[in-house]
């Protein structure tokens, strides 16, 4: 009797057994799919990661896992699904609200943070045990280290309800850790820019919006009579939005609104020379005071900045502005005599300019403050005649500064 060729009576039970895979295979796949529409939704929150997996992605520091991160967010996303059976649930509704601020109109309310502070932090701890005191006043400094020792003298007449601010135009900062109130300054440090220019990046209203009060200060002022919480209250008694200490009639004056009267505790007006005032109620008469030792209520700060430009970096024509953002601006403005201060007239930052055509660098910087005044004048009543027009209403002759 014939055999069958070699390997034939073993290829059978092979292809059987390869048939049987293929088949097992289909019906895992059917009964796979069968089981997932049985089953739409899965709360993944259930899912847990390999111990091993996570020990790989711990965060050593904070000790949170990846997981726990992962399961609060899924937690939060799938908190109104309480019943998967309904479609309607699942279309959880988008959020807008309008009035948040502008950017932030698809956060809920409860989380939309629009104002900040400058009250420094600890990196441990319950955040809320970090501050130990709550500064009420702001006081900023632009410096060079060349006037160290009178800054250091003025911050001192600064109690522990002020932050102090250093705006630094010559890059120097170290030097100033010599001084045990600068380790708990906050310090700024841009080359060769003015006060203006660092107000108008720092300061924003809303970064500076716990202040009740933001003294802008210039680095050469002698401060040998000034007390400034007694100022503070001389300010609040007097109604100011707006106010400047008063200045020692002794020295160089520009104008006479800003010099100190020795009866008085403040004042609102003045008389000037014939011609300079057609209006009693307007600068240079009243509503009036220069920008070098100016000083800030909250409200007042929050139009100032918006009326600050970017490009006009010395602030020349700021201080007969003022008055545009008080009312009424004569009752609201003003110098406080019984606190009053001496200008120095260092012209330290006139010295950071650059010296051109045989000009000395101060010359360079005095020219363009005077050219940032009348561009500064002319965009004011440019904006102020597009305004009246807008409303279909005649300008007046004059509104701007």
């Amino acid at each position: 009797m014939a055999k069958p060729p070699n390997g034939i009576g073993r290829s059978m039970p092979r292809s059987n057994e390869g048939m049987r895979l293929i088949f097992s295979a289909v019906v895992g796949v059917m009964l796979g799919y069968l089981f997932g529409i049985s089953f739409p939704t899965v709360n993944i929150t259930k899912l847990h990661f390999p111990s091993s997996i996570i020990s790989y992605i711990e965060d050593r520091n904070s000790g949170i896992t990846t997981q726990t991160l992962l399961n609060h967010a899924w937690a939060s996303a799938n908190s109104r699904k309480k019943n998967n059976s309904d479609p309607k649930l699942e279309e959880i509704p988008k959020i807008y609200v309008p009035t948040n601020p502008k950017g932030a109109e698809r956060l809920p309310p409860g989380i939309v943070v629009s104002e900040t502070d400058l009250y420094p932090r600890r990196l441990w701890g319950d955040p809320s045990e970090d501050l130990t005191s709550q500064p009420r006043y702001l006081v900023t400094f632009t410096v060079g280290i060349g006037q160290k020792a009178n800054i250091d003298a003025a911050v001192k007449k600064f109690s522990d309800k002020f932050t102090i601010m250093l705006f630094h135009y010559d890059g120097r900062t170290t030097e100033w850790d010599e001084f045990e109130w600068s380790k708990r300054a906050i310090h700024v440090s841009v080359m060769k820019q003015t006060k203006w220019w660092y107000a108008k990046r720092f300061l924003h209203p809303d970064v500076v919006a716990k202040y009740d009060y933001i003294f802008i200060w210039d680095e050469d002022l002698g401060v040998e009579h000034f007390n400034a919480e007694k100022y503070i209250d001389l300010v609040r008694k007097h109604g100011l939005e707006i106010s400047q200490p008063g200045l020692e009639p002794d020295r160089g004056l520009t104008w006479q609104m800003t010099k100190r009267r020795g009866d008085k505790e403040v004042h609102k007006v003045t008389e000037e020379r014939p011609g300079w005032c057609t209006d009693p109620h307007l600068p240079p008469c009243a509503a009036f005071v220069e920008i070098m030792a100016t000083v800030f209520s909250r409200n007042a700060w929050r139009c100032v900045w918006h009326m600050i430009q970017n490009d006009l970096v010395h602030g020349w024509g700021l201080d007969f502005a003022l008055r545009k953002c008080v009312e009424p601006a004569h009752e609201k403005i003003g110098v406080v005599d019984a606190q009053w201060i001496v200008h120095q007239g260092v012209p330290s930052l006139g010295n950071q300019g650059k010296a051109d055509n045989g000009r000395a660098p101060w010359e360079g910087v005095r020219a363009r403050c005077r050219k940032e005044w009348g561009i500064f004048q002319a965009r004011l009543a440019d904006a102020e005649k597009a305004y009246y027009l807008a409303q279909g209403i005649t300008p007046p002759n004059s509104t701007a500064v």
